[in-house]
C-alpha cells in the first residue's frame, strides 16, 4: 500500500513538473526612455517611451517557427504620409501587408540591414506584402515623401513586444523556461543596446523584468537619402498628394 501511495505520489510529482514547465503566459517588461538634457519637452508631460521593441529568445528549447505561429499578419498602413505603426517586431519568415490608404501613390523600400527590397509604385485602395526573412533591423521609407520612416525588427522568436507611450510591454504566451532578453530602439547606438542583453528566467513567481533604462544617443541621426542614394526633390503636383 505505501509503495503504491509513493508511486502515485512520485507520478503526481512528475505530471505536475511537467505541467508547470510547458506552462505559459504573458511576461511584463518596463522600459525608461531617457533623453539627453537638451532634449525638448512640453511642461508636465510624461517623457514618451514608446517604440523600443523588446524579445526573448529560448535558451534551453527551441522557438517555434513562424509557420506555427497563431498570431496575425502584421500591417503597417500608409496614411496622411505616415507608416502606421512605426515600430513592428515580427519573427522571422513572417509577412507583413503594406495597404496604401492615401489618395495618392506611395513607395515603400529599404536599403539598410534585415530585408532590403522595393514594393516599387502603388496607387491609392491597393495592398503589397512582403516577406521578411533575414535577422535584423530594416529601416522602411517612401521613395517620394521624405517625411516617412519606420522600422522592422525581425527576429528569431515568437515571444516579443513593443512599448506603449508609458514604457509598458506585454510579450504573451511565454513557457516558463531560461531567455536571452534583448532590446531595440532606433535613437540608441548599438552599444548601448548590447549592454541591455541579459539572462532571463521565466517562472510561475517570475513574469516580469526588471526596469530597463535606455538612453537616446545625440550620435543617432534619423537623416536618409531615397532609393538611389540621393537628396529627395519634390514630389510631381499630381497624383502624389498635396
Amino acid at each position: 500500500m505505501w509503495k503504491q501511495f509513493t508511486r502515485s505520489s512520485a507520478g503526481l510529482a512528475m505530471s505536475l513538473f511537467a505541467l508547470s514547465a510547458f506552462a505559459q503566459g504573458p511576461v511584463s517588461v518596463h522600459v525608461n526612455v531617457v533623453a539627453p538634457p537638451s532634449a525638448k519637452n512640453k511642461k508636465g508631460a510624461p517623457p514618451d517611451s514608446s517604440g523600443v521593441a523588446a524579445w526573448l529568445v529560448p535558451l534551453d528549447t527551441k522557438a517555434p517557427s513562424a509557420s506555427e505561429s497563431t498570431k496575425a499578419e502584421p500591417v503597417i498602413i500608409q496614411k496622411n504620409k505616415t507608416f502606421e505603426p512605426h515600430v513592428t517586431i515580427v519573427q522571422v519568415g513572417s509577412s507583413i501587408a503594406f495597404p496604401n490608404e492615401d489618395p495618392f501613390f506611395h513607395n515603400v523600400f529599404s536599403l539598410y540591414n534585415g530585408k532590403r527590397f522595393d514594393l516599387g509604385l502603388y496607387e491609392a485602395g491597393t495592398t503589397r506584402t512582403k516577406r521578411f526573412d533575414q535577422l535584423g533591423v530594416s529601416y522602411l521609407f517612401c521613395n517620394i515623401h521624405e517625411n516617412m520612416s519606420a522600422v522592422v525588427i525581425t527576429v528569431a522568436t515568437p515571444y516579443y513586444g513593443v512599448s506603449d507611450h508609458s514604457g509598458n510591454i506585454e510579450i504573451t504566451d511565454v513557457p516558463n523556461g531560461r531567455y536571452a532578453f534583448h532590446a531595440f530602439y532606433e535613437r540608441s547606438t548599438a552599444d548601448e543596446l548590447k549592454s541591455l542583453e541579459r539572462t532571463v528566467t521565466i517562472s510561475p513567481q517570475a513574469r516580469s523584468i526588471d526596469s530597463v533604462q535606455i538612453a537616446v544617443s545625440p550620435e543617432v541621426t534619423l537623416n536618409h537619402k531615397n532609393k538611389y542614394g540621393e537628396d529627395y526633390v519634390p514630389p510631381p503636383s499630381s497624383g502624389y498628394g498635396p
